[in-house]
């Protein structure tokens, strides 16, 4: 059947979920011949060459000529209001068309397209490879029938949970997780999460509660219209494409193209949520926190009665994060929503109030290392050999400015749950002691750290707070009314910064730091949102929130598939954080268990070298092998900056451009980038190379000297090591290949083979 007539006006085209993974394969040129064809009909799809024809035995499923040797499928709602969901090679558009099932799930009331013949071929394309060459055995055996994966479940009970019911024959036959997972990256994504979520040992009553109920229709199943299409519609993950630009972006801009449109329904109920108080969303790389955090933000800025003004704060811990989450925002909710966000990093906001309480302040910022070198001088100075400049360095960051401990008796009172080392009363007097000395010296010389400007802000802010709610007991106690000559005196009326506060990588912000983000927001309902991953912390900020006033418990959530890496990386990368425990930021144990992730590709590539010069050679000859990336989508992290700056050497006088990361970000848009690892925090790459992962770098030799004199130092080392290798491994989308030279790094001990 072919539809001819007039041209016709407010004809809608919407883009169902997963079909835009199928488009971005295709050849560039096809691609560009689909752009064409969408803008065509959208605008008229009665013009000709379209060839719009309904498939036979389907009452809704039309195809229309992209190209000559391409089609697009599409279901018709109702009128001229068509739901894109798949774009196929003509010859395989009329050959078993019963393979094409497409209705309204009963249990979402959600519209569901499977090509059940794509899906049995990912499956099969998933099943273990047999050895090339294999043993002959001495005698026939019976290979061992394995057990279907979801054998305990009845179909009835799968579909319960919403399992698209064409899909469950082919769930029946599943035995490996890789088939599971070959199924789940094509079929709809709750038939996907409720399946890995059954797979993980979660209880069925659990996935219910979970994963089904918050996304199941209210109405009772008799009562559920499932031919009601433009119902349906509403219940589903489409987008409508309006124009050109909005569907490029979706198809061209990533894992962040897709998530700005299509969230995960698990995303979905975390973003649009009311909390009574703090809440906490948790996850591995690659489980979309940040676009969790990004979301949230302009489901509260569209919240917010009119106005000018900024009361939402969208924070992180460093310049380059907050930059990057700038640029996504404005992608996401466009300049009105930006207009209402503050968005600063940690620092940036301490040293914003306090220019604002000593606007005269000349003096020069040191890090953390220049620090500890003024330490060792004074120790010397002093003739003091009881303690050493590390401990003492890690005593005043870690509990007197880390718990803003501002007198001698609240040092005795201080936790220092953590620190391993006790100390007796006599030694805090004396440890205070030369804290106030140290604190004496840097102000001598006109020099402050970045953590005393934290811990100076986090006072202000809750001396600013308790004028604020003394003020308001005032004004309870007046019957609610304003005691104007007191505002007027103070130039200003005096209120919480801000209504709302979310913080992206959450688990490497200090004590302090959280202090004064409690004091700028009013312990009221969803005021503040956090997202992180204490397996990813890469600075030494060991916090417990409660005993910050940020509370949490309850309120904690976990994300627990991965959309940026494949398996192979991620499996891998995750053994190298070992059996290692890492705490939730609320003195509790978080697991990586469950962590998956739904894309395949190769095992990482692991390569020795016997010097640090053909190691070099290594990372040429793998970049080399990837000639077919783009040089700005590869990039190699180090270990230290001077073999950033060897690394790049070698590379320029062998024709290939690198690219540095500073503090600022990537210095040239074009060439492979270069950094140490803690400057990839946040990035992500095609193909990523870790080079110099060897003994005594990774960790670095020092490390081992606290074993003896600070075990629990010495743990929480290994433990920054691990995670900040780990973060490493998991900027790779595609491809990575680690290399060292000398002695393997000891993390590298579940990766290789056997000595």
């Amino acid at each position: 059947m072919t539809v001819t007539g007039a041209p016709r006006t407010g004809v809608t085209l919407r883009l169902l979920d997963k079909a835009d993974k199928e488009i971005v394969k295709l050849d560039r040129a096809v691609l560009g011949a689909f752009y064409k064809f969408q803008h065509d009909f959208r605008r008229n799809p009665d013009a000709g060459g379209f060839d719009l024809k309904q498939l036979e035995g389907h009452d809704r499923l039309w195809s229309a000529r992209v190209n000559r040797e391409w089609r697009a499928l599409m279901i018709r709602l109702g009128g001229d209001d068509w739901l894109l969901v798949s774009v196929k090679h003509r010859g395989h558009v009329h050959k078993n068309l019963d393979r094409l099932n497409y209705g309204i799930n009963h249990i979402t009331g959600a519209i569901e397209y499977v090509d059940l013949q794509v899906v049995e071929e990912h499956v099969r394309r998933r099943e273990p490879a047999p050895p090339a060459t294999p043993a002959p055995e001495p005698a026939p055996r019976r290979k061992p029938v394995e057990e279907p994966l979801f054998a305990a479940y009845t179909d009835e009970q799968l579909a319960d949970l919403g399992v698209a019911e064409p899909l469950i024959p082919i769930v029946r036959k599943l035995t490996t997780d890789d088939e599971l997972l070959g199924l789940a990256e094509y079929a709809p994504r709750h038939t996907g999460e409720v399946l890995l979520r059954l797979r993980d040992g979660v209880p069925y009553d659990a996935v219910m509660d979970q994963v089904t109920t918050p996304v199941a229709v209210s109405e009772p199943e008799q009562n559920l219209d499932t031919d009601d299409w433009q119902a349906a519609v509403d219940r589903s993950q489409t987008v409508v494409i309006t124009d050109d630009e909005s569907l490029q972006s979706i198809l061209e801009e990533g894992d962040f193209g897709r998530w700005k449109i299509f969230l995960h329904p698990t995303q979905e109920k975390l973003v649009h949520r009311r909390y009574s108080g703090p809440a906490r969303v948790g996850g591995g790389p690659g489980t979309g926190k940040t676009i969790v955090a990004l979301h949230r933000v302009c489901h509260l800025v569209r919240a917010l009665p009119p106005g000018r003004n900024k009361p939402v704060l969208l924070t992180t811990f460093n310049k380059n994060l907050a930059a990057d989450l700038r640029a996504r925002l404005l992608s996401l909710g466009g300049p009105d929503v930006l207009a209402r966000v503050d968005i600063a990093h940690v620092d940036q906001l301490a040293t914003r109030l306090v220019s604002e309480a000593d606007p005269g302040s000349a003096k020069r910022r040191i890090d953390d290392t220049a620090a500890l070198r003024e330490w060792r001088e004074l120790l010397v100075e002093a003739g003091e050999t009881r303690w050493s400049a590390e401990f003492l360095s890690d005593e005043w960051n870690q509990v007197i400015l880390g718990q803003a401990v501002t007198s001698r008796s609240d040092y005795f009172a201080a936790r220092r749950a953590g620190r391993g080392r006790s100390v007796t009363r006599v030694e805090r007097a004396g440890i205070w002691q030369l804290a106030e000395r140290f604190t004496q010296r840097l102000e001598t010389k006109g020099l402050e750290t970045h953590r005393q400007v934290a811990e100076r802000a986090a006072r202000l802010e809750i001396a600013r707070k308790a004028r604020i709610d003394r003020r308001s007991e005032e004004r309870d106690d007046r019957g609610g009314l304003d005691n104007r000559h007191v505002e007027a005196g103070s130039g200003a009326w005096l209120r919480y910064r801000y209504r709302h506060i979310v913080v992206d990588e959450a688990q490497d912000l200090s004590a302090a730091h959280w202090k004064m983000l409690r004091a700028m927001v009013p312990a009221e309902p969803d005021d503040i949102f956090l997202v992180g991953d204490t397996h990813q912390r890469i600075y030494d900020n060991q916090v417990t929130l409660g005993s910050l006033g940020v509370h949490i418990r309850g309120r904690s959530s976990r994300l627990t598939l991965s959309y940026r890496t494949t398996r192979e990386i991620l499996r891998d990368a995750i053994r190298v954080l070992d059996d290692a425990d890492y705490d939730d930021l609320d003195g509790s144990a978080e697991t990586i268990a469950g962590y998956r992730s739904v894309l395949q590709g190769s095992s990482p590539s692991l390569r020795g070298a016997r010097s640090w010069d053909e190691e070099m050679d290594l990372v040429v000859e793998q970049l080399r092998d990837w000639h077919d990336v783009p040089r700005e989508s590869t990039a190699i992290c180090v270990p230290t900056n001077d073999m950033v700056t060897q690394l790049a050497d070698r590379l320029a006088r062998r024709g290939i451009t690198p690219t540095e990361i500073t503090q600022d970000g990537p210095r040239n848009d074009q060439g492979v980038h270069i950094g140490t690892m803690y400057r990839f925090k946040g990035l992500e790459y095609r193909c990523l190379i870790i080079a110099g992962v060897a003994e005594g770098l990774v960790p670095r030799a020092s490390v081992d000297a606290w074993e003896r004199t600070d075990p629990s130092r010495h743990q929480r080392e290994l433990h920054r090591a691990r995670s900040l290798l780990f973060v490493a491994a998991t900027r790779a989308r595609d491809a990575l290949a680690i290399t060292w030279h000398g002695e393997p790094s000891r993390f590298l001990e579940p990766l290789l083979p056997p000595r």
